[in-house]
């Protein structure tokens, strides 16, 4: 096999720091990455592939040659990987753009100015403030400026408007002055435009300080009315100047850099401040998940070799590895120490956290879920060591009283949410009695037989589950686990163990019970989960138990079988309709004859 040759040809390489480039057939090189040792490193990847996610997986497949170049040190294997993969762009490599234009602050031409965020400079008559690099500062300040000072942000032109419609939301919520009323004077408008301008281009502490002169100037004059309305002003300023400190002023110039994956796809989020104040952010989602920290090294490299600005201290979500490469490659493009930090607690891990929930949101919002949910999935899947997310998760649980009506109910949660169209109910074949190990192994049986015959399709039973939760203990996970390996289905199961009070308590596996009580967003979703299935279990076994005694009663009648008894019932409903029904009604039933028809008449108005 060539998966065979290449490793033996890898195994052969030194233990020196190097680059190492794959190829697939047509010799386009597909992957480049840089090692400490090239022999450790390459050898990886064409050994065992069960632990590999997919991405290396495919990668490898692909895999037909490769080339290495040795290097005195880490730190030129960091530089040579980083002109390679500019050079040649190959597919497997996390691959940046640098799409970040300048941004500008546009002021209409009108007489009735507008302030807006523009993203290119158009030769329209306008006056153009800028350029920017920082869009994302741009378009929050003009948004900022509009608010403060009550400036219109819609498509109306004054004053051709004026008076054509009513004011919208944002006068009502004193947002604007509306002076689409036709009722705010001119000068007064274009004071706010200018005081506006003056906050964008001078800042809050400057707009603070005329304010403040000014609101002084009017109240000497005894024009309190317009005093009160700069006094608003100056705290509207206020208030938008402490929303702005995210966590604290003593927060340095730095950058932070966290990363989220959802084993489908990862981002790579960027938070910049300046001040204590955050100016910037981006994200970069991948296709891919990051294989390992060597591609956060890659991601670092290649961020900052696209023209933005290093700041003295880069804080990460996780050590690096090649930290010290890193910081030298850094330090001498800024020319000046830059540090690299993992911290672990306190104000800046505080940050490290806050911009790895932005990372998770962004993917959130692409798979219509909310950063909540993907928290918990992945601090879920932390909780019980799984390989990934886990997305689509089944969960189970056995009904019956004293043995009879022996049901099963299946609930499935998707991307943390109850998938309701999925819900499955099963009644137990395979015996009479009551045995809620042999019932579970039996739903589970049925669920992966039909998962052979629908696994083309994809959906519902032709969907492997993530992972699988049983209402029960250790006595239900053993009894399963036969099953699974009779199918061969690679899925971890775990039981929802409760107290004495039928309250969750613990997770339980082959290894013993984890403890959930501690965790309070695992906690509550378990329980929310176990809940869910009891429920609807429960309730297929009440609904079992209500058609069996209508059947009963129903059967006790001369001439009514199960089969005319099931008709009555899916024709009237209830038995009370059939009691109230008269002779003709119950002889137009299906199934129904004159004199069975008369039986059950007579069986209920035997007076």
């Amino acid at each position: 096999m060539k998966i065979n040759e290449l490793r033996k040809k890898a195994m052969a390489l030194p233990l020196s720091p190097g680059v190492y480039i794959m190829h697939n057939k047509s010799g386009k090189i597909i992957y480049i990455g840089k090692a400490k040792a090239l022999k450790n490193r390459v050898s990886q990847y064409f050994g065992s592939q069960t632990n590999h996610p997919e991405k290396v997986r495919r990668m490898v497949e692909n895999v037909d040659y490769f080339e290495y170049i040795i290097c005195d040190s880490e730190f030129e294997a960091l530089i040579l990987e980083c002109s390679l993969i500019k050079q040649h762009t190959p597919k497997y490599n996390i691959l940046l753009k640098d799409d970040k234009g300048y941004s500008y602050i546009r002021v209409s031409p009108d007489k009735w100015r507008k302030i807006t965020y523009e993203l290119q400079k158009k030769d329209d008559g306008a006056v153009y403030i800028g350029p920017y690099k920082n869009s994302f500062y741009v378009k929050q300040s003009v948004e900022e400026a509009n608010k403060i000072f009550k400036l219109p942000t819609c498509n109306r032109k004054f004053p051709d408007d004026f008076g054509k419609s009513r004011p919208c939301l944002n006068f009502h919520i004193k947002q604007c002055l509306a002076p689409c009323r036709g009722k705010l004077s001119f000068k007064e408008y274009n004071e706010n435009v200018e005081q506006a301008l003056d906050f964008l281009k001078g800042g809050s502490t400057k707009t603070l300080k005329k304010l403040t002169e000014q609101m002084r100037e009017v109240s000497d004059n005894l024009d309190f009315e317009r005093a009160a309305k700069i006094r608003d002003k100056i705290t509207a300023v206020k208030k938008m100047s402490e929303k702005q400190k995210v966590v604290s002023v003593n927060i340095p110039d730095q950058d932070v850099i966290a990363y989220f994956t959802d084993s489908d796809r990862g981002c790579f989020q960027i938070f910049r401040f300046e001040g204590g104040r955050l100016y910037d952010h981006e994200n970069f989602v991948v296709n891919s998940p990051m294989e390992d920290d060597a591609e956060l090294s890659q991601f670092i490299v290649n961020y900052y070799s696209l023209n933005r600005e290093i700041p003295r201290c880069i804080t990460l979500d996780r050590e690096l590895e090649d930290r010290e490469a890193v910081e030298k490659w850094l330090t001498q493009k800024l020319g000046r120490r830059v540090y690299v930090t993992c911290p672990q607690r306190g104000e800046q891990a505080q940050l490290v956290s806050m911009c790895r929930k932005n990372a998770a949101e962004v993917l959130a919002q692409i798979k219509g879920r909310t950063s909540r949910e993907y928290s918990v999935l992945e601090e879920l899947k932390n909780l019980l060591g799984l390989e990934k997310i886990p997305e689509y998760i089944e969960s189970y649980d056995i009904s019956n009283l004293a043995g009879t009506e022996n049901v099963a109910g299946m609930i499935v949660y998707e991307n943390g949410k109850p998938l309701k169209k999925a819900y499955k109910k099963f009644k137990i074949k395979g015996f009479e009695g009551q045995d809620d190990y042999a019932s579970m192994a039996e739903v589970l049986d049925r669920r992966f037989t039909e998962y052979e015959n629908l696994k083309d399709t994809g959906e519902g039973f032709g969907r492997m589950p993530d992972l699988i939760l049983l209402d029960g203990g250790k006595g239900q996970v053993g009894a399963v686990l036969p099953i699974l390996e009779k199918h061969k289905a690679d899925v971890p199961i775990f039981g929802m163990v409760k107290d004495g009070h039928h309250r969750t308590r613990a997770i339980t596996g082959t290894g013993g019970e984890i403890s959930i009580s501690s965790r309070r967003s695992v906690f509550t979703f378990i329980s929310k989960m176990q809940d869910e299935v009891h429920r609807f279990s429960v309730g297929y076994h009440h609904q079992r138990r209500k058609n069996t005694a209508f059947k009963s009663s129903l059967t006790d009648i001369d001439g009514i079988g199960e089969v005319r008894a099931k008709a009555l019932l899916k024709n009237f409903r209830t038995i009370e309709n059939i009691r109230n029904a008269d002779l003709v009604e119950l002889e137009n039933c299906p199934r129904m004859t004159h004199d069975s028809a008369l039986a059950v008449y007579n069986y209920f108005h035997n007076d």
